[in-house]
């Protein structure tokens, strides 16, 4: 296990310093970063003070872009400063979720050539366990947990890790060339997983290594508990048929273009029923990323 090697801790922020003052707080210390870097996607006067305040109390570095860079786009600005920085590994997280002890010193133990891109099992706040690595399916584009592989066994699916934690050694972040911001929010980390597996690099699920994720804390709700934003809902539909688009043989792609409303009723059932009768959110982003999806139908290969 290489410890000689520089390690920064890169987070994307919007709107969540309340989150960063326990998490992130708790994260840099246990994880032993070298460097910190915080990316404040803009949400206001007040929050982005609030930012520069935890930084300077915790000598953190801040990267703050004029508009919002999405999830993608945030990691790629924060990456690059802890580069400049002089890292040489690093771990990508969210504002909503904590490192526990040990953690990241099981991660470097798991990528001994520094050609491995590895997530910690995740838990809830509760307990349970909310990521132990998931595949998407190539027949029909739904994404599953590991734990389904022998239910499902026999079919096509890749392999892919959560952004929501991620130890990326330098040398695939340059293989890969980053995320892609296309995306702007959610199926990137598909996406990135799949581009390191093309480049060469190996996927792992560290189930001795944890972290604790508070699913949504950066993202907010819309009425009801289980309720998502607006963006959620777009972002999930679009994006299904953006990585098709980039990824996936002519027929398949075809294939997953046949299931966009179907899939789209699956993601926006993920808020619960009661949420239709209670906000325009899933009706406004339901919409929209169907609209979105189709447009991007049988158009591999373009853009």
């Amino acid at each position: 296990m290489d410890t000689s090697r520089p390690l920064g801790l890169v987070v994307v922020n919007y709107g969540s310093a309340h989150l960063l003052t326990d998490n992130l707080v708790a994260s840099a210390v246990r994880a032993r970063a070298d460097v910190v870097v915080v990316v404040d996607n803009p949400t206001g006067p007040d929050e982005r003070a609030r930012v520069r305040e935890l930084a300077r109390r915790h000598e953190w570095r801040v990267v703050e872009p004029d508009r919002n860079l999405g999830f993608g786009g945030g990691v790629n600005a924060g990456v690059e400063a802890a580069l400049r920085a002089g890292v040489r590994d690093l771990v990508v997280l969210n504002p909503d979720a904590v490192l526990l002890p040990g953690c990241v010193e099981q991660l470097r133990a798991a990528d001994p050539t520094h050609n491995t891109v590895c997530a910690p099992r995740i838990l809830t706040s509760a307990g349970a366990t909310w990521f132990e690595g998931a595949d998407v399916y190539l027949d029909d584009g739904i994404t599953r947990g590991r734990a389904k592989r022998e239910r499902f066994a026999g079919a096509r699916r890749w392999e892919w890790l959560t952004g929501a934690c991620l130890w990326i050694p330098v040398e695939v972040w340059r293989a890969t060339g980053g995320f892609d911001e296309e995306y702007f929010l959610y199926w990137e980390d598909v996406d990135f997983s799949r581009r390191a597996v093309d480049a060469g690099a190996g996927l792992a699920v560290v189930s001795g290594a944890l972290a604790v994720h508070d699913e949504g804390g950066t993202q907010g709700r819309a009425a009801g508990a289980a309720a998502k934003s607006e963006s959620y809902y777009y972002f999930n539909i679009r994006n299904r048929m953006l990585f098709a688009r980039k990824h996936l043989a002519v027929n398949d792609a075809r294939a997953w273009g046949r299931t966009i409303w179907s899939s789209a009723r699956e993601v926006l059932l993920r808020g619960g029923r009661k949420q239709f009768l209670t906000s325009a959110a899933p009706w406004r982003g339901g919409v929209r990323g169907v609209r979105a999806a189709l447009r991007l139908r049988g158009r591999r290969g373009e853009g």
